[in-house]
């Protein structure tokens, strides 16, 4: 028996996030990129970039998967493992790479930019092994790093990618609902986050019938455990007086949202209500600032000055907000849009950006924990709206 290289796997009918004229759009905005750079074909192999330009969210499990975008055609390549799952999956054409030979991936992908054009890659993503078998594989005339382009494109959202996301801020506020429903004095983080997480699920769900159910998760943390951001889950057990983080984050097709919430189970100390309204008010402060216009950096610099202020800049841990779409805590970010010193991005309508101050006071201080909250804002033509709506605050999140 011969066995291919590659075949075509297609079967099923086609079930993806968003309609195919959304799909043709973003092709379109990334052939305006390759023309611009003149670039013939584009090898995109990061899961974000991938799933924005075709819709399919590969499980690679160690085997490379590919977005092949020339001027005509657009290709998923895919693993013979996922059979015609990303075929259904996928906007556009799709080939499927066989295993019995290795570099079946790369023949794959000559099949269809051809050798020796201009080809686009992702110099963040792409590794050393993998960039050594481009060369060899396609002998491109030239290579061009196309990320921080594709990123720009991303940043600016389309009105169904912000109706999904709003939908997800939704589904982030009920699975807050159920977390604080749960916590009690005795309860272990990890029941506390399961509750939340199984919520969300449910509400996905019923919202979408038709969509891939993966990667909702959540991160309930207590005590000491709330000193950094993305502490996992535990079985420690709550106690009277603790501080609590709720941040709950349900992913609908690859989008991310968050609920960011400082807790206290059943009472707080006068320490602890000093700093947690402080974050608040700063967390107030931000959403006023975010509007078109604002640049992220000078931003920053008024939290920062507002923070200095009362002697807590020292205690911050991370930059004020970033940027949302297909993105997760383990791929993708679109690094361009983050409220940090060192960016100068200008918001503009369209964008999508979280309001997140923290402050961590050590354990050798009074107040000592971790002290977040976050919202997410749509930037407007002329101001911005919050699409979170669970009340953050002492009045309503001392709770137990």
């Amino acid at each position: 028996m011969q066995r291919p290289q590659q075949y075509r796997f297609h079967q099923g009918d086609r079930v993806l996030p968003f309609a195919g004229s959304e799909y043709d759009q973003r092709l379109g905005g990334l052939r305006a990129i390759m023309d611009a750079t003149g670039v013939e074909a584009v090898v995109l192999t990061s899961m974000h970039n991938i799933a924005y330009y075709s819709g399919f969210l590969y499980c690679a499990f160690g085997r490379p998967y590919a977005l092949v975008v020339t001027a005509g055609e657009a290709v998923t390549i895919s693993a013979g493992i996922d059979a015609g799952q990303p075929w259904r999956r996928s906007h556009g054409d799709n080939i499927t790479y066989t295993d019995w030979s290795r570099d079946n991936y790369w023949r794959a992908i000559l099949s269809v930019t051809g050798p020796g054009r201009a080809i686009g890659h992702e110099g963040d993503h792409l590794t050393l092994v993998q960039s050594e078998k481009l060369k060899a594989f396609l002998s491109p005339s030239r290579t061009v790093d196309i990320a921080p382009a594709t990123m720009k494109q991303r940043m600016h959202k389309s009105a169904a990618e912000i109706a999904l996301i709003r939908a997800g801020a939704n589904v982030a506020d009920i699975g807050g609902h159920a977390i604080r429903a749960a916590v009690a004095e005795g309860a272990r983080e990890i029941d506390v986050a399961m509750a939340g997480r199984d919520a969300m699920e449910l509400e996905i769900a019923k919202r979408f019938p038709d969509a891939e159910y993966r990667d909702t998760w959540v991160w309930f943390q207590s005590g000491i455990n709330t000193d950094g951001a993305h502490n996992p889950v535990t079985a420690r057990r709550l106690q009277v007086g603790d501080i609590l983080s709720l941040n709950t984050f349900p992913m609908i097709s690859g989008y991310y949202t968050a609920l960011e919430r400082t807790m206290f189970l059943r009472e707080v100390d006068q320490a602890s209500l000093a700093i947690w309204q402080a974050n608040v008010a700063a967390h107030e402060l931000g959403i006023s600032l975010l509007k078109p216009g604002a640049k992220c950096s000078e931003v920053t610099a008024k939290i920062n000055a507002f923070f200095a202020e009362r002697d807590l800049l020292q205690y911050r841990t991370f930059g004020y907000g970033h940027s949302f779409g297909l993105l997760s805590h383990y791929y993708g970010r679109e690094a361009g849009l983050e409220l940090r010193e060192d960016i100068d991005t200008v918001l503009e309508p369209g964008m999508v950006i979280s309001m997140e101050p923290m402050l961590t006071i050590p354990e050798s201080r009074p107040g000592a924990g971790g002290y977040r909250e976050h919202d997410i804002l749509v930037i407007t033509d002329d101001g911005a709206e919050d699409i979170t709506h669970y009340p953050y605050g002492p009045a309503f999140n001392v709770v137990g």
